[in-house]
């Protein structure tokens, strides 16, 4: 008999940056009030799915976001670092468009290869330790759900990887909006299919 199981990949609320930097792994980076009341919506849309684990990165933002969904079913957040943020050689820099890191000429060689990429984790490592992290999601949760509150580039790594997708992709294309939902759905140990909601959309 073929068991399904979901397993639920959260990018976390809005995070409270006043400086506007690539905040990456820093520590400290907190939601920011909207980023609470989307992490809020969020654990309201899933209040009614039959959730048995609730599994967050272990950076503050993500732990921010899974505590109410944790409450609404009644469990502890759990930690795995396999769904923290990826490397990047620009944390901690502003990198919006015309102005940051992007205009000094002794960076530019970390932006030499779109394909890997250079500036950060390579594709391939994000993909290996979120697929790791959904797996141990997926066992523990067997004939369940279960939730893992990540960032938007290990999220959409996973999808593509999982999805049979190319890794290398445009970053302004990837469909992981903050507080969205990306729920992979298993028949024993196979993806058959994802399912893309932003409950938060409103918020």
């Amino acid at each position: 008999m073929t068991e399904q199981t979901r397993v639920h990949l959260i990018r976390h609320g809005e995070v409270h940056n006043p400086e506007g930097i690539l905040y990456g792994r820093l520590p400290g980076f907190r939601l920011s009030q909207r980023g609470r009341a989307q992490a809020q919506a969020v654990a309201e849309a899933l209040a009614h799915r039959d959730i048995v684990a609730v599994i967050a990165s272990p950076l503050q933002r993500a732990q921010e976001t899974a505590a109410p969904i944790a409450a609404a079913h009644r469990l502890a957040v759990d930690t795995d670092a396999d769904l923290i943020e990826s490397e990047n050689f620009f944390e901690g820099r502003r990198v919006s468009p015309g102005d940051g890191a992007w205009r000094d000429p002794r960076v530019w060689w970390q932006l030499r290869n779109p394909f890997t990429p250079s500036w950060g984790e390579p594709y391939r490592q994000i993909a290996a330790r979120m697929v790791a992290a959904v797996e141990r999601a997926r066992a523990r949760a067997a004939g369940h759900e279960a939730v893992c509150v990540s960032h938007q580039l290990p999220v959409w790594t996973a999808r593509q990887f999982l999805s049979g997708q190319r890794l290398w992709h445009d970053p302004r294309r990837r469909q992981c909006a903050v507080a969205s939902v990306t729920s992979l759905i298993f028949e024993d140990e196979r993806v058959v299919d994802v399912d893309y909601s932003e409950p938060a959309d409103g918020c």
